[in-house]
């Protein structure tokens, strides 16, 4: 990736990205369509599992095999997957303050603020989380 502002994209975000929901903000998607112009989109090392995991679970529906369609949107332009560094999987179990115990969130917003760059999302936790100071965020629903 070229050097200039990125962002972190929730899992969510992701899904909601590619399958175009309604539940992903104007101002948001306005925002992610520009990131992507411009290579600027991270994903968490993170997250494909996190889409397995529900995909198999029967939490979210992608309309296609879980593995092609990872693979699908790790190929999209624009996007980029976050190598999980040591840096990243330490700075998890030491984040700032106090945050929830799920591994995936801790791995993501540790994604974020060790490549000090915005996470955008709709979890409220994280916005909570980040209005403390903790993590750069954007809201996904705006």
């Amino acid at each position: 990736m070229e050097c200039g502002p990125v962002i972190v994209v929730d899992t969510h975000v992701l899904i909601w990205a590619v399958q175009d929901d309604a539940r992903l903000g104007r101002k948001a998607r306005m925002i992610i369509d520009e990131m992507t112009r411009q290579s600027r989109i991270l994903i968490s090392a993170i997250t494909p599992w996190e889409i397995a995991m529900l995909a198999e679970k029967a939490r979210i529906v992608l309309g296609d095999d879980v593995g092609r369609w990872i693979d699908r949107a790790l190929a999209l332009p624009g996007i980029a997957l976050a190598p999980l560094e040591a840096s990243i999987t330490v700075g998890s179990v030491r984040l700032p303050g106090e945050f929830h115990s799920d591994p995936a969130d801790r791995i993501i917003v540790a994604t974020a603020r060790f490549h000090q760059v915005p996470l955008m999302t709709a979890d409220q936790a994280i916005l909570d989380y980040g209005s403390k100071g903790h993590v750069g965020t954007l809201a996904a629903s705006s």
